[in-house]
């Protein structure tokens, strides 16, 4: 039987475009935009950023590239080329290969800003879920801020099972009941919003707020007459803005984030 390691391993060392997926769709482009633009919300230059599963580095290397002092934790070895290849000769990043759930190389309370935008859509058994958080918690300065990225399973159900396959979506992420189902096969887990934000009740962190990230856009992008122009496209940003934290909006939205400041 394979290993978490290995299955999250073997899909990414498959997958040849991974460094292009924030840029070469509109819904990539999107939750870029807004996940750089809350970054920017809480990391000033300067300041010391680690980046749990940073996949080929589009944020730890921008990040450094803007003068923080960045650490990029990758798990997936072909990812972490990528991110080293392309973060060739920017002095303020460092990149390792480790794991979510141990981040013992790092002291406590080390980083201004951490950013787990990847691992908690690949971690399913609930201790492992809760050992991510706690370290990313624990190696966050007090005061500082988290960023957790999770997958909306409404949004995976729009966006992966309205063509013909919904029965299968539905067997997967659900259970007979209508419960939500997390196990390593799934390789991409979803949460009800709810869902999520209780995995931090008794931790030492305080909400800030949930945002989507992307909208609808990855569930209704493939439509032959979906188009939004370059000149168009930052208007849509602004707009999305605008909105994203609305509370009715955020199941349908496929990629999140839960922020929090570390108490």
């Amino acid at each position: 039987m394979k290993t978490r390691t290995a299955i999250v391993s073997d899909f990414y060392n498959q997958v040849k475009n991974e460094d292009t997926r924030l840029i070469r769709s509109r819904h990539g482009q999107l939750e870029h935009a807004v996940t750089m633009n809350y970054i920017h919300r809480y990391a000033a230059p300067g300041a010391r950023v680690l980046e749990v599963g940073a996949g080929t580095g589009r944020y730890s290397i921008a990040l450094a590239k803007e003068g923080m002092e960045v650490t990029a934790l990758e798990l997936v070895e072909s990812n972490l080329e990528v991110l080293r290849q392309n973060g060739r000769g920017i002095d303020r990043l460092t990149a390792c290969q480790g794991d979510a759930v141990d981040l013992s190389r790092f002291a406590d309370e080390t980083f201004d800003v951490t950013l787990v935008l990847g691992p908690l859509y690949h971690l399913y058994d609930a201790q492992d879920v809760h050992k991510a958080i706690d370290e990313a918690i624990r190696v966050t300065k007090k005061g500082g801020v988290l960023l957790f990225a999770f997958l909306s399973v409404f949004g995976i159900m729009y966006s992966n099972y309205l063509t013909g396959n919904w029965a299968a979506g539905q067997e997967e992420n659900f259970t007979a009941d209508y419960g939500f189902r997390h196990f390593k096969e799934q390789l991409f887990t979803g949460y009800d919003i709810v869902e999520f934000e209780n995995l931090f009740e008794g931790k030492p962190v305080q909400w800030i707020t949930t945002t989507g990230t992307d909208g609808i856009l990855e569930s209704v992008e493939d439509r032959p007459d979906f188009k939004i122009t370059d000149e168009d496209f930052p208007a849509f940003v602004d707009w999305y803005l605008a909105f994203s934290e609305k509370r009715e909006l955020l199941g349908a939205t496929n990629h999140l984030l839960y922020i929090c400041r570390r108490l």
